[in-house]
């Protein structure tokens, strides 16, 4: 019997996971009447077809090019991708695994059907984005929301005279509108976002969203109409269209870009303003002085934004162990608590310089996070449990073999039976349930055995090694990028707090990549996290025994 996975997928929140059901209900029928036996369903809810970033059919990839089964069963092929490059790209990938598509609607699924089903299937994306573009446009033009909302206005609950549920309707939230007008004022007076920002939070006033208030959040992006300074809806002037929004092929993310101004669509809300003029125009005209400076001059000259920025060593990985944010950039070389920074909710404001940070981790992973008794522990849990796994898996195929061995016997005797002329069709039945049980033996054993896991008892003594080899090559630009990644797979969080004015830093480490990197023989350019070492069983065993170390700065 072939082994058969469904797929499954709906896009929109307006479905439920009956939808899901109902499809897996319908391929588990049609893989019955098929003689396929499901191994597997894979499920993606809410999710668009027009990328191909979804959990459930990242899985179903991943397991067919385990073999794990040889044919996928779909309501449609639109169920996999609305995308004619995805389809293009998922067919060709599960035809290398050996998997066949079968649909419901289009049957077993060949190069023409891809062809054809991907071109309607992208045909009916762009129509169906028209149509909503076009039916936004004339709630827009009517003085409706194009879809959002923004600080300062809550949406309007109620039914229309036809028994229809209003939408798009906003009104003035009262208590939010007097915070715009104080964000505004304060700006205007010479206050900066950041300094807004901060009064706000220390005032345990909520942010948009509910959560803190960020300068961002004030500041925003001039040009593109973002932020609580540059939002004209506050004057009472609706605009649509500022922005247009397409996918980028590589990540599946959308990318916004922006409109030419004649393809703006404006509509007046006087019932909506929340600023006069007078106020619009002071804050504007600071914004103009700002941007006038040399400073910010200096800054769009440079045009920062089209270069890509540098990563360091510890990038995302540092965070303050007072409030848990995250440690950022402080100037050129220096790190701080962003929420005590930016937010003012930490009292941790003290910076700490990147590289003497750099080095004190570097220090760690050489010399103290590798204990030995950890390591021991370690070696002695893992070999146990993986070895445990491989000598039931070794029975399992010493069982199957030997039933294999019986089989063969029986069919054998069968087919001396039928050779001298016995027939009936009892034996016909008995002759094929056995071929195939044989058949479904063969593929099981075809997998290899299970090996027997043996890790290096000086592996703390060979990380070290390793790590210092890496730490220096950090120096040499040519393999300077390999290096830090490695490093980076070592680390999984750096802690930093503060006691009578020192730093005290806490390292985790991933330890159970750091005896990969132990066991690995290649260079240090070229060492990296696919060692020997099973990773899946990190969670269960990587801290067996391990204390994150600290260091005084």
């Amino acid at each position: 019997m072939r082994h058969a996975a469904i797929y499954a997928r709906y896009s929109s929140d307006r479905q439920s996971d009956a939808s899901i059901e109902d499809q897996a209900r319908l391929c588990e029928e049609r893989a019955k009447r098929d003689g396929y036996e499901i191994v597997q369903t894979y499920a993606d809810r809410a999710v668009s077809g027009a990328s191909m970033l979804r959990p459930g059919l990242q899985a179903l990839m991943a397991d067919a090019l385990t073999g794990r089964f040889t044919v996928l069963i779909s309501e449609a092929l639109d169920r996999l991708s609305r995308d004619q490059a995805d389809v293009a790209a998922i067919y060709k990938r599960l035809t290398f695994a050996g998997v066949q598509i079968l649909t419901l609607s289009e049957g077993m699924v060949e190069e023409l059907h891809v062809g054809l089903k991907g071109t309607m299937n992208q045909l009916f994306i762009k129509d169906l984005a028209a149509k909503t573009r076009r039916g936004l446009r004339g709630r827009v033009e009517a003085g409706f929301s194009g879809g959002g909302n923004a600080y300062g206005y809550r949406v309007v609950r109620r039914l229309k005279s036809d028994g229809e549920l209003a939408t798009g309707e906003r009104e003035i939230d009262e208590e939010e509108a007097r915070i715009i007008r104080r964000i505004y004022i304060a700006f205007a007076a010479g206050q900066s976002p950041k300094a807004i920002a901060k009064e706000l939070n220390r005032d345990l006033i909520p942010g948009p969203r509910g959560i803190l208030w960020r300068d961002t959040a004030i500041r925003g992006h001039r040009q593109r109409g973002t932020g609580i300074l540059n939002n004209e809806l506050y004057l009472g002037r609706l605009i649509w269209n500022r922005l247009r929004y397409v996918k980028d092929p590589s990540t599946g993310k959308r990318v916004s870009r922006q409109n030419d101004p004649s393809e703006w669509i404006v509509t007046e809300v006087p019932n909506l303003r929340v600023i006069d003029d007078g106020l619009w125009e002071r804050a504007k005209a600071r914004q103009s002085e700002l941007d006038a400076t040399p400073a910010v001059q200096g800054i769009k000259a440079s045009r920062f934004w089209e270069k890509r920025r540098p990563e360091h060593l510890l990038t995302g990985l540092v965070f303050c162990d007072c409030c848990g944010g995250t440690y950022a950039a402080v100037g050129r070389d220096y790190l701080a608590c962003s929420a005590a920074r930016k937010l003012g909710t930490c009292d941790a404001r003290k910076s700490v310089r990147r590289s003497v940070l750099e080095e004190v981790v570097l220090d760690l992973l050489k010399t103290r996070l590798m204990q030995p008794d950890a390591v021991a522990a370690f070696v002695r849990d893992h070999a146990e449990i993986s070895n445990g796994k491989g000598a039931e898996e070794a029975k399992d195929r010493q069982r199957l073999e030997a039933e294999r061995k019986s089989l063969k016997r029986k069919l054998e005797g069968l087919y001396d039976a039928i050779a001298e002329g016995l027939r009936s069709p009892g034996l016909n039945e008995r002759l094929l349930d056995l071929e195939g049980r044989i058949t479904a033996i063969d593929a099981e054993l075809a997998f290899p055995a299970p090996a027997p896991v043996r890790l290096n008892s000086n592996l703390s003594e060979l990380y070290r090694r390793k790590v210092a080899e890496l730490a220096l090559t950090l120096a040499d630009p040519a393999i300077a990028g390999p290096a830090r990644e490695i490093i980076r797979g070592l680390i999984e969080k750096v802690s930093v707090r503060w006691e009578e004015g020192q730093a005290v830093v806490v390292l985790d480490g991933a330890l159970t990549a750091m005896i990969g990197l132990a066991q690995n023989a290649k260079g240090p350019a070229s060492a990296g996290r696919g060692g020997s070492v099973d990773y899946s069983s990190v969670k269960v065993v990587a801290g067996a025994g391990f204390e994150p170390a600290a260091f005084r700065l």
